[in-house]
C-alpha cells in the first residue's frame, strides 16, 4: 500500500519572520518525497501586524500559490491555507470566508499577551503558571467551538518555554479536546517543538493518545519559516502517530477533509 507524506503547516515571508522564496519551498519539499505539501500564511489581521500578511497582500499570496500548484502539478499537490490566530474581535471575515484549502485556528495570545514570542517571556515570571495554561486551553476551546477552523495548530502551543504546569496536562486540555471532536477539526502533529527549548512535538504524547482516543483525526505539519525546515522531523511525528495507534491521516481540498494512508 502507498503511502502518503503531508506537510501542510508552513510558511513564507510574506509573514515578515521566514526566509526563501515559495519556489524553493517547493522544491524542497519536492526532493523529499513530500506529496501533498500546504501553504498556511500567518493570515492578517488588526494586531501584532508585524507578524503576519497584510491585508492588500491577501491576493497576491494566493496567486503565487496558486502559480506554483499548477507549475508543479506532475510533481506534487500543493495545498492552500492560512494559519488564523484566535483573539475576538479582531478575525476577519475576509480570510474566515477565503476561498482556501483549509484554515488553520491558532491560539497565540492570551489577553493579547504573546505567550510564545521570546520578546515577551519576562511576563511568565509575573504570571500563575497553571492559570496560563487553563486559560491557554480555555481559548482553544472557544476557537473549536466557534466551527470557522479545519485544523488546531500546534495543540500545546503554551508549553513552549517549558513553564510547565503542576495539574495534569490531560484533565487541563479536557474539555479542549472534547470541543476539538464536536467541531470536526483535525490535530496536527507539528514538529516544530522539537526546534524550540520544549524539545518535543505538538502535542505532546500523553495529549495524542487523549486524542486519539476520542477519535480526533490527525495531520502532518513542520511549520516552515526556512527552507531547512521543510519536512523537518517528519519519521519521528510519523512514528508517533503508529505508536500511539494512528494508520492515516487528513488533507484537505476545498475545506474538505480525505484520510489518507501514511
Amino acid at each position: 500500500m502507498k503511502t502518503t507524506r503531508i506537510d501542510l503547516h508552513n510558511h513564507t515571508t510574506r509573514c515578515n519572520h521566514a526566509e526563501g522564496t515559495v519556489e524553493a519551498y517547493v522544491q524542497r519539499a519536492i526532493e523529499l518525497g513530500i506529496d501533498i505539501y500546504g501553504f498556511s500564511e500567518h493570515a492578517p489581521m488588526n494586531f501584532d501586524e508585524g507578524y503576519r500578511l497584510s491585508f492588500d497582500e491577501m491576493d497576491a499570496y494566493e496567486n503565487d500559490i496558486l502559480a506554483l500548484r499548477e507549475k508543479y502539478k506532475d510533481q506534487i499537490d500543493i495545498r492552500l491555507g492560512y494559519e488564523v490566530d484566535w483573539l475576538p474581535g479582531h478575525m476577519d471575515e475576509r480570510v474566515l470566508n477565503a476561498d482556501v484549502d483549509y484554515l488553520i485556528g491558532s491560539v497565540h495570545f492570551i489577553d493579547k499577551w504573546s505567550f510564545d514570542n521570546p520578546e515577551f517571556i519576562g511576563s511568565w515570571e509575573e504570571r500563575n503558571v497553571d492559570e496560563i495554561w487553563e486559560a491557554y486551553f480555555e481559548a482553544t476551546e472557544a476557537m473549536a467551538k466557534s466551527g470557522k477552523f479545519d485544523i488546531v495548530g500546534h495543540f500545546d502551543l503554551i508549553k513552549v518555554f517549558k513553564y510547565l504546569p503542576k495539574k495534569d496536562v490531560r484533565l487541563l486540555a479536557k474539555n479542549a479536546l472534547k470541543a476539538i471532536k464536536q467541531s470536526n477539526m483535525v490535530l496536527e502533529i507539528n514538529t516544530a517543538g522539537l526546534r524550540k527549548p520544549i524539545g518535543e512535538l505538538y502535542p505532546s504524547r500523553p495529549l495524542l493518545e487523549e486524542a486519539y482516543a476520542l477519535d480526533i483525526p490527525i495531520t502532518f505539519s513542520s511549520d516552515a519559516h526556512a527552507i531547512n525546515q521543510i519536512g523537518f522531523a517528519y519519521e519521528e511525528a510519523l512514528r508517533a502517530a503508529k505508536e500511539v495507534g494512528y494508520t492515516k491521516a487528513v488533507a484537505f481540498q476545498c475545506r474538505d477533509q480525505k484520510l489518507i494512508n501514511f
